[in-house]
Parts: structure tokens; sequence; C-alpha cells
């Protein structure tokens, strides 16, 4: 009995340290040494936010609103297409969850094509470029930020810079994700997709 303890103890100690290692690699966050608000070096202020569908798209659009309203960027961009082609577009929703939380209407762009991450880096480029909205910080969930990062940097590295900032309260990446089955199935689907971006290069 003492030795299948000392066996279950190890498992779930090795399983924690993989986990934080995962963690770290995938929630990559490029605000994580800043004050609350924009200030200097690699905490200046953006051109816009970017809110990613997808996933737990409320805590996404939640997370990005709450960058605006804490003066990181002017302007709000929300990217998806429609789950349901006979329904509104994923970025029409997070649009009006954006006026109802406070944001201008007048402050957000939509980009509703995007039917994935490369379609999502691809059509917020584009929006981008038309108000010259150079620098960008991509809000998605924690499980994702790495890949949404890679993306995003080759849709804008001829254009402008990318930072990420992962959501804080995902329904889908829960404080201790590395005890739920679920949650490592969805982190080891993300990670086969993000070495296959690395294969990419810098290619656009």
């Amino acid at each position: 009995m003492k030795k299948l303890s000392g066996l279950l103890i190890t498992v779930v100690v090795l399983a924690g340290l993989l986990g934080i290692g995962t963690q770290m690699y995938v929630s990559v966050d490029d605000l994580a040494g800043c004050e609350d608000r924009p200030t200097t070096g690699g905490c200046v202020k953006a051109d816009a936010i970017v809110a990613i569908s997808g996933g737990d798209t409320s805590a996404r659009t939640a997370e990005a609103v709450e960058l605006y309203k804490r003066g990181w960027a002017g302007t709000l961009i929300v990217s998806g297409a429609a789950l349901d082609p006979t329904g509104p577009s994923n970025a029409a929703t997070m649009r009006a969850e954006a006026i109802r939380a406070g944001v201008p209407s007048n402050r957000i762009l939509v980009d509703e094509l995007s039917q994935d991450t490369s379609g999502n880096a691809k059509g917020v480029a584009m929006v981008a470029r038309e108000h010259d909205l150079r620098r960008v910080i991509v809000v998605t969930s924690p499980y994702h930020q790495r890949r949404a990062e890679l993306v995003f940097e080759r849709a804008f590295m001829d254009f402008g810079s990318v930072r990420s900032h992962p959501t804080q309260g995902d329904q889908y990446w829960p404080p201790l994700w590395w005890t739920q089955p679920g949650s490592w199935i969805l982190v080891i689907g993300e990670m086969a997709k993000t070495v296959a971006e690395l294969s990419k290069g810098s290619q656009p």
C-alpha cells in the first residue's frame, strides 16, 4: 500500500511539473511583467487589441475589453466568422458584448470572415493595414496563445508587431488544468498544431 501511495504521489507531482512546463510554453504573456496600464519599453501602448473567437469566446472578449479600459489601446478588433451561417458572425456577437461592456461602437473594428486562426491573422492584418494599426495585442485562450502568436507574427512581419496576452478566466483552462483529461487532449492538439506552424518558418 505504501509503495502504491508513493507511486501515486510521484505520478501527480510529475504531471504537475509537466503541466507547469507546458503552460509556460503555450500560455505566453508579453504583458506579464507590466503594470496594469501601459508604461514604457515592452509595456508601451498598442494601436489595437485583438480578440479572436473560438473556445471561450466570451472570456476572450472580456479580457480584450479589460485591456481597452485600462488604456492598452484605443481600438478593439474582433475577429471570427459565424458558426451557423444563418446567424450572426462571432465577431458581431463579440462586438455587441464589447459595446454592452462599455466600449464605444466607433472604437471597434470587425473581421467577420475568418474561420480559423490563420484566417483570423490574415483578416485582422487586412483590417489593421486599412487603419494603419501597426502594433497589436492578441488576446486568446491560454492553450491557444503560442500558436496564435506564431500565426499573427507571420501575418504582421512586414507591417507591424504583435504581443500576446491570454485570458485570465477561461472555462476550458481551469487553474489546475493538468488534472483534467479534457484539458490535456486540448493542449496536446494545440501543441501538434504549433509544431506544424513552426515547421513553416517565417514564410507568409
